[in-house]
């Protein structure tokens, strides 16, 4: 009892339970820690380890601290996870999902099933879908990532790269969609690549099976059906150009829009998978029903984050329409004076359409013939990945149909109140 002495008593209660503590008088617990939502089986907690916040939850199998110090703030930890160093804050980690050290994955992060990163990977605003995985020194906020069958067969973010999610105009509406939501959670698609020092400008749009050369950095779009069956190469040298540049002046606010709605058109989608499908696999199961409260608040607050960086986008377009009318020749101002306006005097109904529970309207025949289906395959202890991957090729159809039902549904709504944008 003497090796215990000096110990908190939230450090004693884990070990009490059995989890395994590496020198327990270097790892602090916080008070409002309920260690009834650590559980007992297999979790290895290594020195330098902080776990603080009410929200936490670890399940099984959780190593936490292997190379570096790990601090855990209000996260949701499925089984067989391990962060072997860094800051982990308000974010949900599902099974064998993994990070080296020095990582930070801070709020709005939802890691799904095998998906993660190496050394040094800053995250906030991201979505990875399962076998994502992020290599060294990477910095990878408001994306959503999705792509591949396995962990072996998985999209890949190659060592140094950035996706640029701040403007010279001071705004942040800029998420990049890597993949999509409706042919994305039935993990049969091909991977995408992104080759190491490179960056993608949000926000983007980039098609499964797209390999971008390392050292490239994207500006355009690779919209769906664009990489073909074989996918496609981009990237190479890229020539320097001056240009001039005035702060405020949004010279192509067209794609900005199209890619911010069709971005939160996924996250809605998402949502809707999580209500009607992750469900059947999470809410018999220890801690389950935690990991499925805290991947739908990650869901809700994406979209929140999302609707509120759009809308303040849409609050610049008055001195851009100034500043267009000063700076642009007519003919070029003239028409995207308009896409500007409606923007800028919609903005609050557009808030209402992402808001107002239209996902759950649409592709209501698809949803049901397919969840019949996929409740049909007997779930319940049933592997989510396994699951899915399992179904006929028509009843993953009917998923994507369904999910992309949402993604038009809403999509279109919200273009029908910006006209000149179409």
């Amino acid at each position: 009892m003497s090796d215990y002495a000096g110990l908190s008593w939230k450090v004693l209660e884990l070990l009490n339970k059995g989890v395994r503590i590496w020198h327990p008088g270097s790892v602090d617990i916080g008070n409002e820690v309920n260690t009834d939502m650590i559980a007992d089986r297999g979790v290895e907690i290594f020195s330098g380890t902080r776990i603080n916040g009410a929200e936490t939850v670890i399940c099984k199998g959780v190593k936490l601290g292997a190379e570096g110090p790990v601090t855990i703030r209000d996260c949701q930890i499925g089984e067989g996870v391990e962060l072997r160093g860094g800051y982990f804050k308000n974010s949900v980690l599902l099974d064998g999902a993994s990070f080296g050290s020095a990582s930070q994955v801070r709020e709005g992060c939802l890691i799904e099933e095998q998906a993660g990163g190496n050394h040094a990977v800053g995250l906030k605003q991201t979505i990875l879908f399962p076998f994502v995985t992020l290599g060294s020194l990477v910095n990878f906020c408001d994306c959503l990532m999705a792509g591949g069958t396995s962990r072996k067969d998985h999209s890949e973010v190659g060592s140094s790269f950035i996706h640029f999610n701040y403007t010279p105009h001071q705004d942040k509406a800029t998420p990049s969609l890597l993949g999509d939501v409706p042919r994305g959670v039935m993990l049969d698609c091909a991977p995408i690549f992104l080759g190491g020092q490179g960056g993608i400008v949000g926000p983007a749009r980039v098609d499964f099976g797209t390999v971008l050369a390392a050292g490239s950095i994207l500006r355009e779009d690779i919209p769906p059906g664009a990489a073909g069956r074989k996918g496609r190469l981009i990237g190479g040298p890229m020539a320097l150009r001056e240009s001039d540049f005035h702060c405020g002046l949004y010279v192509n606010v067209r794609r900005k829009i199209i890619n911010n709605i069709s971005y939160i058109s996924n996250l809605l989608a998402l949502r809707e998978w999580y209500s009607h499908v992750r469900t059947g696999f999470l809410s018999s199961r220890e801690f389950g029903p935690e990991l499925l409260g805290g991947a739908k608040k990650v869901i809700d607050a994406a979209i929140s984050e999302r609707i509120k960086r759009f809308g303040e986008f849409a609050g610049k377009m008055e001195e851009s329409i100034a500043l267009s009318r000063e700076q642009l020749p007519e003919r070029q101002w003239d028409k995207l004076r308009a896409q500007k306006k409606e923007l800028l005097e919609n903005r609050a109904a557009l808030e209402v359409c992402f808001s107002g529970g239209l996902e759950a309207e649409f592709g209501m025949p698809q949803r049901e013939k397919f969840l019949e289906r996929l409740h049909g395959q007997k779930l319940s202890g049933t592997n989510y990945i396994s699951a899915v991957q399992g179904c006929e090729k028509e009843t993953r159809s009917l998923g994507s149909s369904w999910l992309q039902s949402i993604v038009d549904g809403v999509s279109d709504k919200a273009l029908e109140l910006l006209p000149s944008v179409k």
